[in-house]
């Protein structure tokens, strides 16, 4: 837990943590929330095929197809992860690295896992001037969060989802 590899300088890193829940590590704060958010996820993933092959089927444009092969394929990564990581491994912590499939068992059940994170970009360090209010003397890094290919995936499919929607949804009534 928290070993990293410089790849590009200290621009770019591997680092490995593992995130328990959602998004910047955001968890469902009761007993069963990872069970209702991996349940969520499957859902998720299943509408989102079903989106994906209606799409298929009445041609729709390519960008669209892109975008969604992204979304689903980035959801059934961390669907994945999340699934059989826990049965496979062993906890890691700072002082002990998780070992594949020990003989006492994983640590956490099926759809219980962690999610594995690891692209790190500390693109900028700084320190905010003294000046600026609520922030004004502590110290920013931007980039800061650690997330995975899936992430990325996901991200990418949102992303050319929101930029390109009049181009992907236009009607074929409009002028």
């Amino acid at each position: 837990m928290g070993e990293e590899m410089a790849i590009f300088g200290n621009w770019f890193y591997l680092h490995f943590t593992e995130n328990n829940g959602m998004a910047f590590g955001f968890e469902l704060g009761f007993s069963y929330g990872k069970l209702f958010l991996s349940l969520f996820r499957i859902f998720a993933i299943i509408g989102i095929a079903w989106y994906l092959v209606r799409s298929i089927n009445r041609n729709e444009k390519s960008g669209l197809i892109i975008s969604l092969s992204l979304i689903l394929a980035g959801a059934i990564g961390n669907v994945i992860d999340s699934a059989f990581y826990g049965m496979w491994f062993s906890d890691s912590t700072f002082y002990q690295k998780a070992v594949f499939l020990p003989a006492e068992g994983g640590y956490s059940t099926f759809l219980h896992g962690r999610v594995v994170d690891m692209l790190y970009f500390p693109i900028i360090e700084g320190h905010w001037p003294q000046w600026m209010p609520l922030m004004g003397g502590s110290d920013f890094l931007f980039f800061r969060p650690v997330f995975n290919l899936a992430d990325s995936a996901i991200s990418l499919g949102v992303l050319l989802l929101i930029v390109f929607q009049k181009s992907f949804f236009e009607s074929s009534n409009s002028n």
